[in-house]
């Protein structure tokens, strides 16, 4: 089922995705007056269609292979090689026959729509459900072997200021931007010092190597339900209380408890813990309560029957059409710093390249991992997809919509076309450069899981 869901997923970002790019080539050439021989969702190699339509001059249809798209247009030279138009005059409704400025325009269709769309799902969002942020009051908890734990950032201590910056909220300070900056530092506050530790300069590619930032707020252990019939009832332990210690050890989050216990079934714990008879914080409980100490044994499934209160409450506020507006463009502006600095330090050496870039399996993953967050979660993950896609796309390497751009753009500054033997020969290379990736991109997934 998780695999069904993992492809299913991955169809639906990918037909999101490239429906909104390969519009922004049909509707700038069709704008124009260029004619559109074909709008495909999915490539359709040795003929194979789950479904086509021809209306008008345009075939519509939708591939076998869910792994892109195209949009063929009369007289250019694309991805189909097709060289039957060089035999006649240049027509009127032909790419090749219009202005340098208004085939630059349809080149830079598909990028531009896949940033329009990454901006409407951010306002979207907003509009919908507001801004969520989590004060900074709450101290944080490090996991063991994580890039900021490498930092010297320990659980417990707070945090203050980014790269010099005061700042209020987790969101702001774990913003993807402030993690793809130039350099980062981080000022904590560590029992009343403050003190000002920095980051790695390949932090990314760690953070992808585990597949976690390694922090977050502490969720103190307090217990929501006990399970009937399970150890920690047949223990005592009752809703609303707070473990402090397990066989000895303070414990202060809720993964220390989970963490412990899952490790431990079959093997007696003393699980210390305080209880109230009325709902209080985790400080209160703490302050006020009476300590009790009970032996519990973890099933043999590594538990006891307990799930989690959550005690960490984020401030929601909803937002005017202005302000969500304003918020969800600042966002997208914000993903595009983020994928440029992303983008640059991979080029430039900092970042590693088979750990920081991702094929179809990757994405694949990703997408089912977002989904089972939910729907905001999922097209959050399709908005900043989106960006990544626009950026990879203004490339200028041959077969890309930035290559393409370069060739026009040269032809529009020296008053002719170009030959069509060498443009055909540069798509053939570009081709090929992108077959190799592909392949690439793949084995690269696989490898690293």
């Amino acid at each position: 089922m998780d695999l069904l869901n993992t492809i299913f997923f991955f169809i639906v970002a990918i037909f999101i995705l490239v429906t909104v790019h390969e519009f922004g080539h049909f509707i700038t050439a069709r704008i124009f007056g260029m004619r559109v021989d074909r709008f495909f969702i999915g490539f359709d190699f040795f003929g194979i269609k789950l479904w086509q339509k021809k209306i008008g001059e345009t075939e519509y249809g939708i591939g076998a292979f869910p792994v892109g798209g195209y949009v063929k247009i009369a007289g250019m030279v694309d991805e189909s090689l097709d060289t039957g138009y060089t035999n006649t005059p240049p027509q009127a409704w032909e790419f090749r026959a219009k202005p340098a400025w208004q085939r630059l325009i349809v080149l830079a269709g598909g990028v531009t729509m896949n940033m329009v769309l990454a901006a409407g799902i951010f306002v979207g969002i907003t509009a919908i459900v507001g801004e969520s942020r989590t004060p900074l009051s709450s101290p944080a908890y490090v996991e063991s072997g994580s890039v900021f734990e490498s930092m010297g950032v320990r659980t417990g201590d707070r945090l203050v200021a980014v790269n010099g910056r005061k700042v209020a909220y987790w969101e702001e300070a774990l913003a993807p931007d402030q993690l793809t900056a130039k350099q980062l530092q981080y000022t904590i506050d560590r029992d009343g010092r403050q003190l000002t530790l920095s980051a790695p300069p390949d932090i990314m590619t760690r953070v992808n190597e585990t597949r976690s930032l390694g922090i977050r707020p502490i969720m103190p252990p307090v217990v929501d339900e006990v399970l009937k019939g399970e150890p920690a009832a047949a223990a005592g332990i009752k809703p609303g209380s707070l473990i402090t210690a397990i066989d000895g050890k303070p414990v202060t989050d809720w993964g220390d408890v989970v963490g412990i216990i899952s490790k431990s079934a079959g093997r007696k714990l003393a699980i210390t813990w305080i209880h109230l008879p009325v709902n209080g914080t985790a400080e209160t409980i703490r302050k006020t309560g009476t300590s009790v100490t009970t032996e519990v044994v973890p099933n043999a499934s590594g538990k006891i029957g307990i799930s989690l209160r959550q005690t960490i409450a984020p401030e929601r506020r909803k937002l005017s059409p202005v302000e969500s507006v304003a918020s969800g463009l600042s966002q997208t502006w914000k993903a595009s710093v983020m994928t440029a600095q992303g983008f640059g330090k991979i080029f430039s050496g900092q970042e590693d390249f088979r750990k920081s870039v991702g094929g179809p399996i990757k994405i694949a993953r990703l997408a089912n991992q977002s989904a089972e967050q939910g729907p905001v979660s999922f097209f959050y993950f399709v908005a900043v997809l989106s960006i990544s896609l626009a950026f990879i796309n203004i490339l200028p390497l041959p077969a890309l919509d930035g290559g393409q751009f370069v060739l026009n753009a040269i032809e529009g500054i020296i008053g002719r076309e170009l030959p069509l033997g060498l443009k055909l020969r540069i798509q053939q290379i570009g081709m090929a450069l992108m077959l190799a990736m592909f392949a690439y991109f793949m084995v690269n997934d696989l490898i690293n899981k």
